[in-house]
């Protein structure tokens, strides 16, 4: 229910409220007290932040100062498979034939938050609502920032912080999302 709630506001270009967001972040947070964990885009705002502290102990935050321009050709470029879910991007990994599926030979469809419209909205309001949650982390001495355009070059660095917090992970387990 709170997932479909917050898929409309994606769907609309905008970003899912506090109330909406928090709920559903804390509620997958539950019960991971004895792992070490990585969140993703969230907190983006103070609010945010504030009911996460109540909840969790926040080690340190990694700010990925990614140029904007950078994010946005990335995520147009990006066109779906729906019934299967196989992403293409066409910038690095196209499909053979633009717009066609590689193994069913459907049409590729862009999501909606995909479109520069959406995109250039969606990266408008983050940066105003995350300017402060970096700076409020920033005070507590919490923020690490890392800048760069490509990920090959921003994750050694982000790697050997990492293994300053985390000495016990290992590159191969690093490199498995989860």
């Amino acid at each position: 229910e709170v997932g479909i709630l917050a898929k409309s506001y994606i769907d609309q270009g905008r970003l899912i409220p506090d109330d909406i967001m928090t709920r559903l972040m804390l509620d997958e947070l539950r019960g991971l007290d004895r792992c070490n964990w990585l969140l993703d885009g969230f907190p983006r705002t103070v609010a945010q932040a504030k009911a996460l502290d109540r909840e969790c102990q926040i080690d340190t935050v990694i700010d990925l100062d990614v140029p904007f321009e950078t994010i946005k050709c990335r995520l147009t470029a990006r066109w779906i498979h729906p019934a299967s879910g196989r992403v293409y991007n066409l910038e690095f990994s196209p499909p053979k034939v633009q717009g066609i599926d590689d193994i069913t030979g459907e049409p590729l469809v862009q999501r909606e938050d995909d479109k520069p419209e959406t995109v250039t909205k969606r990266l408008q309001a983050y940066d105003a609502l995350t300017k402060p949650v970096l700076e409020y982390y920033r005070e507590k001495g919490l923020l690490k920032s890392f800048s760069g355009t490509e990920t090959n070059k921003i994750w050694p660095h982000i790697y050997a912080f990492l293994q300053t917090k985390l000495p016990d992970i290992s590159q191969e387990n690093a490199a498995t999302p989860r």
